[in-house]
């Protein structure tokens, strides 16, 4: 088992399904939806969150997996890390385009900060698989921690080294970019809280459900009441 678990870390640091299968079946769809559940949210005063960004594998996983922490108000699908203007999924998926498949929260830091986010981060995922995350293949796919000021990368880079000094991964080095945040484009409606409206689909069943349930069985104090 290559899933960090919390306690080691929490004392560290105080001191074949693929994604991609169903690309054919979908038809690209306008992302009116889910700017429309922003602009509810910017109602709420979405001023108090706060955004990280970070990318994982399948955007569909992390989506699910940030979504069940505590303190998070929204997790949206995207895409970032490349240069390319308006990506699609299908350009993305198909590794046209310098993007990986990631994920922008938004999340209170009253209930949870950004230390812990890190956390989810490194503890949902193997940051040693070069341009992979279980069945899913490509630079589209590759671990990214995204960071939007100095305070943020030294959180980063200091969480990087105490699993380095812990030998947490056997020695196995860490791939994880460390990449200034520059721009996050969302990612198509049919991808938005896909693991929820698809939950007998292949790849949710055989990939994403079981990837959600060994971070719960690591992370049970970071989930929401209704995540457990």
């Amino acid at each position: 088992m290559r899933y960090l678990k919390t306690s080691l870390l929490l004392i560290v640091f105080l001191v074949s399904s693929s994604c991609q299968s169903n690309q054919k079946k979908e038809t690209t769809e306008p992302v009116k939806e889910i700017k429309k559940e922003l602009a509810k949210l910017s109602q709420e005063d979405l001023s108090k969150y706060e955004t990280a960004y970070f990318a994982s594998g399948c955007f569909w996983c992390v989506e699910a997996i940030f979504e069940s922490v505590k303190g998070v108000k929204e997790a949206v699908s995207g895409y970032s890390g490349g240069s390319e203007q308006n990506p699609t999924y299908q350009q993305v998926g198909a590794g046209l385009t310098s993007h990986a498949e990631a994920i922008e929260v938004y999340y209170d830091p009253e209930v949870i900060s950004f230390t812990a986010l890190v956390q989810v981060f490194f503890g949902s995922h193997d940051p040693t698989t070069l341009n992979r995350q279980g069945p899913d293949r490509g630079p589209q796919y590759r671990s990214v921690a995204f960071y939007k000021n100095e305070e943020e990368k030294k959180i980063i880079e200091a969480y990087i080294g105490a699993l380095v000094d812990q030998n947490v991964y056997d020695g196995d080095p860490i791939t994880t970019e460390v990449t200034a945040f520059e721009k996050f484009w969302i990612a198509e409606d049919y991808h938005q809280d896909y693991e929820k409206k698809h939950p007998n689909n292949s790849y949710i069943t055989n990939v994403s459900i079981p990837r959600l349930n060994r971070f719960k069985a690591n992370f049970g104090e970071y989930l929401k009441e209704d995540a457990h």
